[in-house]
């Protein structure tokens, strides 16, 4: 399955592969099996992948640079910048400056091993820099042939509606899922109209939606679930009785939770383009099976009706400057 990314892009996997995880952010990692996930992906038409230079920091890029090596040609490839982290992981700053867009994006042409970016996106905004400034310089990043399309991560309805304004936008990157669903109310609609593709991220509510995860106390000490509010205390298990929810319909159905919560953004209005992060080979294989759900209208308003909103704040706190 392939949809347009924007009004005037391509046709892309409708399903990419969030490569974040294998590099940051969810426990240690296997690069060996980082790697063969993204030829898996590559193998079952998965192409779209994405990353950013804030992973690792930087090592994320270098990773997914030398798995498609070889295979450039079949990748459409994305990467932000935005974020600047420090020796402290937990110490960041938002640079959305034009001259920052710039020099950072030669970096990741660098550390990616390329010479030219698919899809690039700020990752996010700081709000004392005119969005103008910011896809102003990223359009002469098209002209050179550098960047391909552009793209927003995180960003509201008014500042989606100013960039396009300015520059040719043809997605925009946001947490999406079953129970994160705020934008509908009119980042979404926005985008519907401005002819501007939704990129969601976290799809399965950062594994809770999986049905697989049950308890923090099977996670890395370092997993950032540990320290986000819908996996602590009350939270927690609201969200878990949820999921029960989701596993039901999904027996009904006939697929597995995951299958499940993909197949409904699958199916809503718009152009609405996955984006689960996967970094083994098994959790693809499964998630892909989601190409082949179709759920009936009734089924898809059952389904909107029986999951709420998760308890508790979505995080990271990054993802709120916009809000």
């Amino acid at each position: 399955m392939r949809k347009r990314l924007g009004r005037d892009g391509p046709l892309v996997s409708a399903m990419g592969l969030g490569c974040m995880g294998m590099s940051d952010f969810y426990g240690s990692a296997d690069e060996t099996e980082s790697v063969a996930t993204i030829h898996r992906a590559l193998d079952r038409g998965l192409t779209f992948l994405d990353t950013a230079d804030m992973y690792g920091p930087h090592t994320n890029e270098e990773l997914v640079g030398r798995a498609i090596a070889s295979r450039r040609d079949e990748v459409f490839l994305a990467t932000k910048f935005g974020v600047v982290r420090s020796p402290d992981p937990r110490a960041r700053r938002i640079d959305s400056t034009g001259t920052y867009a710039k020099t950072a994006c030669e970096a990741s042409l660098r550390r990616l091993g390329v010479d030219h970016l698919d899809l690039y996106y700020l990752h996010r905004r700081n709000p004392d820099v005119p969005i103008e400034e910011t896809v102003g310089a990223m359009s002469e990043l098209v002209t050179q042939g550098k960047v391909r399309y552009l793209g927003l991560s995180e960003v509201n309805a008014d500042t989606l509606r100013r960039a396009c304004a300015t520059a040719s936008i043809s997605a925009l990157q946001s947490e999406y899922s079953l129970w994160t669903r705020g934008l509908e109310r009119e980042i979404l609609p926005a985008a519907r109209e401005l002819g501007v593709a939704l990129v969601a991220y976290s799809p399965l509510g950062r594994g809770l939606l999986t049905g697989a995860l049950t308890s923090v106390d099977s996670l890395a000490a370092d997993d950032i679930r540990r320290d986000q509010p819908r996996f602590r205390g009350e939270n927690l298990s609201a969200n878990l009785n949820l999921v029960q929810h989701v596993r039901a319909l999904s027996t009904h159905i006939g697929c597995t939770p995951a299958q499940l919560a993909l197949a409904w953004l699958l199916a809503q209005p718009g152009t609405v383009i996955l984006l689960p992060g996967m970094r083994r080979r098994t959790h693809l294989d499964e998630n892909a099976g989601a190409l082949e759900v179709r759920l009936s209208a009734g089924q898809l308003a059952s389904i909107s009706e029986a999951i709420p909103e998760a308890a508790g704040d979505r995080a990271p706190d990054l993802s709120r400057l916009e809000r």
